[in-house]
């Protein structure tokens, strides 16, 4: 089980930022409805899943390299004030400045959005304690670049198969038989989940 749950964390983590509107099934359900194409939906999904993915995978690289040359205690506390630092952000002032693009977005617009989107939310802080409890499994204490990239392209995998997955059924639901106008009445505030997630994401890393 303790080599379980850092991967269960990791798909958990995936599903929560799929099914967040702004990691991208609104996005693609409204550019559907303005094109009125069940195609555009699905199109729009593999570069905002893509986008996503780099996101995080360039957050983790960063997370490996540095790892491997601060002490661990000192990375730990490094990057729980970091993550804090976000949530405290997003909890006094929010997500007030959205990265926009319009509904012409082509596939590559698409990509690049939905990277901003996770890097200025810190989606990929979120999965730190999960990575950094599979690549210390061993109990050596040192966090290796070369043992810690097959782990690392791992977690990016589990991570983005479960948000594209979520993702896909979300926006199927929403596009076929839900419709925008349920949001109105069954909207749930997801900045304050999100900040919620981040901190306990920076308390997970002090007391790891």
């Amino acid at each position: 089980m303790t080599t379980l749950w850092p991967w269960l964390s990791l798909a958990g983590l995936g599903a929560f930022h799929g099914v967040n509107p702004a990691m991208g099934w609104l996005f693609a359900v409204a550019l559907g409805l303005h094109r009125q194409s069940r195609r555009v939906v699905w199109l729009s999904l593999i570069p905002i899943a893509i986008g996503h993915a780099i996101s995080i995978a360039a957050v983790l690289a960063v997370v490996v390299v540095f790892g491997a040359v601060l002490d661990l205690r000192s990375f730990r506390l490094v990057a729980a004030l970091l993550i804090l630092g976000l949530a405290v952000r997003g909890a006094f002032y929010g997500q007030r400045h959205r990265v926009r693009v319009g509904m012409q977005a082509g596939m590559a617009g698409l990509a690049f959005w939905s990277f901003l989107m996770a890097t200025s939310h810190g989606a990929g802080l979120m999965l730190v304690p999960a990575v950094l409890s599979l690549c210390l499994a061993d109990r050596t204490g040192d966090l290796a670049m070369a043992s810690s990239l097959p782990v690392t392209l791992a977690a990016v995998a589990v991570h983005s198969g479960a948000m594209l997955a979520v993702i896909a059924a979300v926006a199927l639901a929403v596009f076929e038989w839900l419709g925008l106008a349920v949001l109105r009445s069954a909207w749930i505030n997801f900045d304050r989940l999100w900040t919620l997630a981040l901190g306990a994401t920076g308390i997970a890393l002090l007391v790891q």
